[in-house]
């Protein structure tokens, strides 16, 4: 090789060497720990509280209907409207209760004569006992057609069982009826205000008759306690639940339909040790009523894994006992963390932007 072509291809080994090694003496990325996501604990319920929302009713409220089918001529009441006790509400076409009374009337009086003529003819033995007895029924039979013509006449109106307000009127004047169909709802003002709250059944079997029951109308005005009054002893076939009844105390301004939160004082649960509410996602290796979570400790951003006991899922949300109030408990991420594994807690409201660590 001339020794021009050899310095030159000297001179570029040299350069790709001096680039390799500036390349080299560059520091490299850091590698961020994993993202995660993690919720703050604020407290297990120690004393076991149970928590539903359920609807406020009189205890007593009645479907008012007609026993005899008919057009309704006249209907006199709207919701919202007080009504007395024994006030007419509503009424019936009289013209076909009538002619029902009047047949049966007339059948009546025919099978009486018909009686009393083969009585004197079988004193005078010419009718046969049979005959008689049978004239005898028949005319017992027409008695109970007319009483009870006469008691649907009664019942051609309808008549308010107790002083209340009308919840809903059904029907309009004009319409035809049929027997047992609601014409209107009313509420016995005389009957207290109670609170009907579904509760999976592993808390209604903590509550008690007679628990205290702190109750919240639509998350306004002050808190007011009443008293659990019953228990309902069937589950509802959808969604399993159980109601308990509330009864407020006297004076409570609340309407029929109004929701309502309650906090109901039961015995704990996990043998006398509170829950904690977390997301489900935040649950691992859950096998009976063992499970583990991750937290995340104070201070260092480390995950650390913690057991505790699992007292089964509501809704979205699992229930578990064994955690401090105040700790942070790893959700999303949560299956893809070691324990003792530096993470970085995200804010999932700014996941899709420039997310930062806390």
């Amino acid at each position: 090789m001339k020794r021009g072509n050899f310095r030159i291809a000297a001179g570029a080994l040299l350069g790709l060497l001096a680039a390799a090694c500036g390349e080299a003496d560059k520091p490299s990325e850091p590698i961020l720990p994993p993202a995660v996501e993690a919720v703050r604990i604020q407290g297990a319920r120690p004393d076991g509280a149970v928590q539903a929302t359920g609807r406020v009713a009189r205890r007593r409220e009645m479907d008012l209907s007609f026993r005899i089918p008919g057009v309704m001529t006249r209907l006199t009441v709207e919701a919202g409207d007080r009504v007395a006790k024994g006030q007419v509400l509503a009424t019936l076409d009289p013209a076909g209760v009538a002619a029902a009374e009047q047949r049966s009337s007339a059948d009546l009086e025919r099978v009486s004569r018909d009686l009393a003529r083969d009585q004197a003819l079988f004193e005078k033995g010419f009718v046969s006992r049979a005959r008689l007895d049978d004239r005898a029924s028949a005319v017992k039979a027409a008695q109970a057609a007319y009483d009870a013509a006469a008691f649907d006449r009664r019942w051609a109106r309808l008549v308010s069982p107790a002083a209340g307000v009308v919840l809903a009127r059904a029907v309009q004047s004009g319409e035809v009826v049929q027997p047992g169909q609601t014409v209107v709802r009313i509420a016995d003002e005389a009957s207290p205000l109670v609170v009907k709250a579904p509760a999976p059944d592993r808390d209604a079997r903590r509550v008690e008759v007679g628990a205290r029951a702190v109750v919240r109308l639509d998350n306004l005005g002050p808190e007011r306690v009443g008293r659990v009054t019953r228990i309902g002893q069937s589950a509802g076939e959808r969604t399993g639940a159980v109601d308990i009844e509330i009864e407020l105390p006297p004076g409570t301004e609340a309407r029929s339909g109004q929701v309502a939160d309650v906090r109901i004082e039961a015995r704990a649960a996990s043998g006398g040790v509170g829950l904690a509410r977390l997301p489900a996602e935040a649950i691992l290796e859950a096998q009976g009523r063992r499970a583990t979570v991750f937290l995340v400790e104070p201070g260092a951003s480390v995950a650390r894994r913690r057991a505790v006991t699992f007292a089964g899922f509501d809704g979205d949300d699992a229930l578990v006992s064994g955690l401090p109030a105040g700790v942070e408990v790893i959700t999303a991420g949560a299956g893809f963390v070691s324990d003792g594994e530096k993470v970085r807690v995200i804010d999932p409201a700014r996941l899709l932007g420039a997310a930062a660590p806390r």
